[in-house]
């Protein structure tokens, strides 16, 4: 899972001119391979003797590299190109990748990015991760891996839109254009209500808006816009892929529930538009068969199927094997919560998403700033920097913590928009301090409140059969894992989702692959590695937390109601 959660799409535009076009993609079949290579201006073995200079690693191969079917998974992230190889029992065999900033050092990029002079527009070179796909394939091919026993390959996407350079998640300059688009349609809530999420800076409809506004020939002449997951299924396809439901979502522009564009939203951005970006598709879908370019150069069969591409966020979804009721919280630098939902409330808060493993249902994403960095801060003021010292406190103090309730954003608060520290008594006084012990618990069971609820505010349900996914630093600490089986009242577990985009991208080429028979996501992922049960809810956990929730939620709403003062 990747940090704090970037929330968005990204999109590239090829454009109808082919000495313009990012990668040179155009429908064709064959074609595209060779276009592609020769719009990097270097030759075949130009892109082989690259390897020799690259100062990635050698491939990782996880076991003999004996011929075995696989499918392959994708991750086109904000700082790198990775791959996995998983085999038909659902084991991750190779794995390699190529970081821009070390790898690729032409395109003078920090962090995978170019930070603008005006600190609000952050973009990425599109030819950039055409060279880094060029360079992953022959570091395989001089490993030795045996493309002919793929089967299938799908892959994840981060999220941009461009010309050349793609204005990427971190990108905020669209600020105008968003107001624009929530006014078109009614408000901030009725966009939300229509696309799943309110108007957000990085979210693709806007930066076509901006796009359009300041650069209207530019836009005439653009003959396709593709999101990232799009657009690298195309440098497989040799044709242009569509973009799927899921990651169609994080534009503002796909109507959820009935998964089409939104004729008032895309009115509101720019003219022909629907035109130009194509009819979405299930997930699930087989978009085509791999270009005959990469059968004639690396081996791959013929048969082998290019799945839908999708977002970063729904694939780590699609590699947590999250199912119906099940929740997976990554607890890093930001907070994330991952939600599996059958009957969603879209807020103004939080991102919803088609599921991009079971069609007919959705996905939620809620983002927390202070996650980390403020449990850091407590513990080195509270338990003299020991995080020994800071599980030990949870562990002596109970459950509910005396009535005492806490709220700590050292940040500006996403979830919600709260900044400073506050403390309340059992009787609802707010409080200058407390006990260090009563500190630390307060903080923990606060988060996690604040979670539960914020979730349950999605429509998120904890039912009998809930399983709580745990990931990120603080799931190794196992006094922080019991407060939240206890608030949430479901057991934890702990998963490795070092790559789970790009496993999650491998499982869903697997499930592409079956998915004409309509057999489920859940059937076709059964045999992969289990989760590690971590901690269990405590007897009498759901009647304390069934108190204190709703006096939480009042607390937080009285916090907004005040006027923002200084951080304490």
């Amino acid at each position: 899972m990747r940090g704090p959660a970037p929330v968005v799409r990204q999109a590239a535009i090829e454009y109808k001119d082919a000495g313009a076009s990012a990668a040179g993609v155009r429908p064709g079949g064959a074609r595209g391979g060779p276009r592609r290579l020769r719009a990097l201006g270097r030759s075949d073995s130009n892109a082989a003797a690259r390897i020799d200079g690259c100062a990635a690693g050698p491939s990782v191969a996880m076991a003999e590299p004996a011929t075995r079917r696989c499918c392959l998974g994708w991750d086109f992230s904000t700082q790198q190109v990775k791959v996995v190889a998983v085999d038909g029992e659902l084991n991750v065999f190779f794995e390699d990748s190529v970081h821009f900033d070390r790898d690729l050092p032409e395109f003078r990029t920090q962090g995978g990015v170019h930070v603008h002079k005006d600190g609000l527009t952050v973009t990425s070179p599109v030819l950039m991760w055409v060279q880094a796909l060029d360079i992953l394939l022959e570091k395989m091919k001089a490993s030795g891996f045996d493309f002919s026993q793929v089967l299938a390959l799908s892959g994840a996407g981060q999220a941009c839109f461009s010309i050349s350079n793609c204005p990427v998640w971190m990108d905020s300059s669209t600020t105008a254009q968003c107001r624009q688009l929530e006014a078109a349609v009614g408000g901030a809530q009725a966009l939300s209500s229509l696309t799943g999420s309110r108007a957000y800076e990085r979210f693709t409809g806007n930066q076509i808006a901006k796009i359009y506004q300041q650069n209207p020939e530019a836009y005439s002449h653009t003959e396709r816009i593709s999101l990232v997951s799009s657009f690298a299924a195309s440098l497989f396809l040799g044709s242009y892929a569509p973009i799927d439901y899921s990651d169609g979502s994080g534009m503002n522009l796909l109507q959820i529930q009935d998964r089409v564009w939104s004729q008032a939203c895309l009115g509101a951005c720019a003219p022909r538009l629907e035109e130009k970006l194509g009819l979405p598709v299930p997930s699930c879908s087989v978009v085509g068969a791999i270009s005959s370019y990469y059968v004639q150069r690396y081996g791959f069969p013929p048969g082998c199927k290019v799945v839908a591409f999708t977002g970063d966020n729904p694939a780590s979804l699609a590699g947590m094997r999250l199912e119906e009721g099940d929740i997976a919280v990554s607890l890093g630098t930001s907070d994330t919560l991952f939600l599996w939902l059958k009957e969603p409330t879209p807020a103004l808060e939080g991102h919803i998403f088609c599921n991009p493993a079971d069609p007919q249902q959705y996905m939620a994403l809620l983002c927390f700033k202070n996650g980390s960095l403020m449990r850091e801060k407590i513990r080195d003021e509270s338990s003299s920097c020991s995080w020994s010292e800071f599980s030990k406190a949870l562990r002596s103090t109970e459950m509910g913590n005396g009535g005492n309730l806490g709220f700590y954003f050292d940040v500006m608060e996403i979830t919600p928009e709260i900044i400073g520290r506050h403390r309340f008594s059992a009787e609802n006084h707010e409080v200058s301090a407390f006990p260090r012990d009563v500190e630390i618990r307060a903080l923990i069971e606060g988060q996690f409140m604040a979670k539960r609820i914020h979730a349950e505010g999605l429509g998120y349900r904890v039912v009998s059969k809930t399983k709580i996914l745990a990931t990120g630093g603080a799931s190794h600490n196992r006094d922080i894992l019991q407060v939240l089986a206890d608030v949430f009242g479901a057991p934890v577990y702990v998963i490795d989702t070092a790559n789970s985009a790009c496993v999650g991208s491998a499982y869903r080429a697997f499930h592409g692959l079956a998915a004409g028979t309509d057999v489920p996501f859940s059937e076709v992922v059964k045999l992969a590695p289990n989760p590690r049960l971590a901690a269990t809810p405590t007897p009498g956990a759901s009647q304390v937390y069934a108190a204190l929730l709703p006096r939480y939620a009042q607390l937080e709403q009285r916090i907004l109601s005040q006027p923002r003062g200084p951080l304490e």
